[in-house]
């Protein structure tokens, strides 16, 4: 019997059975579905972690004060005091780095007429913008004279001009109290929303940091640097030069711990990523659990019509009918109930990724390699899982089976 015939017999006695047929897909169905928005909601935060951690400076290099290394011991004072301003001119030297900015911030209340927000002011350099991928909007930025005079000037972020100007005034040449110390606005950042950690990132002051150190903390070091490496992936090599620079500026000896850190965006990103994979896997994983029952389901039903039809399939045999031709029968009916069930998973699945992005609001990114797995796992599912039971029906004694009531 060729399988065109086979396939004909197949469809017609699913057919008769309709409802048993669906409730069968079912577990197919759902298990596809699932699969399919886990996995596309789990790439969808993936690409956006990527997007906002690429928006922050994806080759960003942070040095901070202090060895992280040693784990929960308490710091002194003086180890939150190893770098210098002579730290950040020599780094503006070293060739694997694009941009150099210190850091130094404090926090306080913003004060402008009858309003007044709280806000964090951070001292740095112009560069910092580059390095942190910010921009401004209106206005302009600092220069050098202001840093070397230690110009009482700022630029806001959107947040805080919100609250200062709560009326749309323009806030460029207007003058703000930080404390006791006015502030001229001559710049005003573009808007970036929260970062992936959900800090809002338009919640900022910048000022030059000599204004910071000078004249609200009155220290002479720095709390911080920022630095972007040439090229991401040169960042290692920054790295290394960085750490040889400031261990040979602080005259530490060979085998001495570092009196500083360095932590870079890519560490960070793939922390993230590393995260984000482990949560997409564990999703499909369950998800996969629906395949798995779906499945169970076919077995059981495909064992319920080999019963079913026995004396069908006494007759077949005893009119001709190979063994071989009965297993293809019930073999073709379960692979047609798992892959329509897959057929429309994969188009529920693409639904379902489309209501969480609409009514969740959720990152998502529907991935070929998903459906095609999917699909490819469906055909796999309904050869084994009904193999057993169209082995079975094969075996069965054609006179048994004709007297089988």
């Amino acid at each position: 019997m060729n399988i065109g015939n086979l396939l004909k017999i197949a469809i017609k006695a699913l057919n008769n059975n309709k409802l048993r047929c669906f409730l069968t897909m079912l577990g197919i169905i759902i298990g596809v579905a699932s699969v399919i928005t886990m996995l596309a909601i789990g790439q969808g935060s993936k690409d956006s972690i990527k997007a906002q951690i690429s928006e922050m400076g994806s080759n960003m290099i942070m040095i901070h004060p202090g060895n992280m290394q040693r784990g929960g011991v308490r710091q002194s004072s003086d180890d939150n005091q190893t770098l210098t301003v002579a730290d950040y001119e020599s780094l503006k030297t070293i060739p694997q780095l694009a941009s150099v900015s210190p850091s130094v911030n404090t926090g306080g209340q913003l004060v402008n007429g009858n309003n007044n927000y709280p806000s964090t002011i951070y001292g740095v350099t112009p560069e910092y913008l580059d390095i942190r991928k910010l921009k401004v909007k209106d206005g302009a930025v600092f220069d050098e004279h202001d840093i070397k005079s230690a110009a009482k000037v700022c630029i806001l972020g959107k947040t805080v001009v919100d609250n200062l100007f709560p009326n749309g005034e323009d806030p460029v040449g207007r003058v703000v109290r930080f404390g006791s110390i006015p502030l001229t606005v001559i710049g005003v950042l573009e808007p970036k929303g929260t970062n992936s950690m959900g800090q809002d990132q338009d919640d900022v002051v910048i000022a030059p940091y000599t204004t910071v150190m000078k004249r609200m903390l009155a220290i002479d070091y720095l709390q911080g640097l920022f630095a972007s490496a040439v090229d991401e992936d040169r960042t290692e090599e920054a790295i290394d030069v960085i750490t040889e620079t400031l261990r040979l500026n602080h005259k530490l000896r060979d085998g001495a711990d570092d009196d500083f850190s360095i932590r870079s965006q890519q560490e960070l990103s793939e922390m993230m990523n590393s995260t984000s994979d482990m949560m997409t896997v564990l999703l499909a994983c369950i998800a996969g659990i629906s395949l798995l029952v779906g499945g169970i389901g076919i077995m059981n039903i495909m064992f319920v019509s080999v019963t079913e039809r026995t004396r069908e399939i006494g007759l077949r045999m005893a009119i001709g009918a190979r063994g071989i031709d009965i297993l293809m029968q019930f073999l073709i009916e379960a692979v047609i109930i798992s892959v329509t069930g897959g057929v429309i998973g994969i188009l529920l699945g693409f639904l379902a990724s489309w209501l969480v992005t609409v009514f969740a609001n959720w990152p998502v990114s529907v991935q070929m390699y998903s459906v095609g797995l999917s699909f490819a796992v469906c055909t796999v599912t309904g050869v084994f899982f009904g193999w057993y039971p169209a082995r079975k029906a094969s075996n069965l004694d054609p006179i048994e089976a004709i007297r089988y009531e």
